[in-house]
């Protein structure tokens, strides 16, 4: 079965993160599957991200890619999160998602730099709300890996502690992997950040890659 990963670099909704991008490209393609990085609009409000992310799962379905696999970091990981979870169109919703230190909430310990761009001139409750992930998890969402380091200052630990109730309550499979330290950035770890070995086994249960581990 063709799969295919787009990556989503961090970088507050201003920037896309280099070392969040093609060095993740290599490690995913290392463990056989293919990849690339998607770098979607920047410094503009909602929905010119999300909607980028739902044309290119979509034009890659059209190409004939079965499976879609999104990995996200930061605010990369809210892009990622908000396609999984809202997608524009049934046809751009992925089949897995994988968020790193992800921005979640924009109503609880809000990210100020993503916010900002995100919601531009229209900063309402009702606006913060519809873009955080919490309040879009459904029963028929896809499954997580969430992974984040407690002394994250930047995007505190609580944004993937809110995503990971709101998925359990769902009833929707995920794995929340927490960290000691790390802090914010880490992409593909450091010491005492072991996530891709965690994200590789998860990986390859769910049948992504040359190897698949039985049952």
């Amino acid at each position: 079965m063709s799969g295919h990963a787009l990556v989503l670099p961090g970088g507050s909704y201003r920037s896309h993160a280099p070392h969040e991008a093609e060095p993740v490209v290599d490690w995913l393609e290392g463990l056989g599957i293919a990849a690339s990085v998607l770098r979607y609009p920047l410094g503009r409000p909602h929905p010119a991200a999300h909607a980028a992310v739902g044309a290119r799962i979509a034009g890659l379905r059209r190409a004939g890619v079965e499976r879609v696999l999104l990995l996200g970091f930061s605010a990369g990981g809210h892009a990622a999160g908000l396609a999984a979870l809202d997608p524009p169109a049934p046809a751009a919703r992925p089949d897995a998602a994988i968020l790193g230190y992800p921005v979640v909430s924009l109503t609880r310990h809000s990210h100020q730099g993503s916010s900002e761009v995100l919601l531009g001139g229209r900063d309402t409750d009702e606006n913060r709300s519809a873009l955080s992930l919490e309040t879009r998890v459904t029963a028929d969402a896809p499954p997580f890996f969430v992974f984040h380091s407690l002394d994250d200052e930047k995007v505190p630990v609580e944004h993937s502690l809110l995503l990971s109730g709101a998925l359990r309550r769902e009833g929707v499979p995920h794995e929340l992997h927490l960290y000691p330290v790390g802090g914010h950035g880490c992409a593909l770890g450091g010491p005492g950040v072991d996530w891709t070995a965690a994200c590789e086994r998860w990986l390859r249960a769910g049948g992504w890659g040359e190897k698949t581990i039985p049952g």
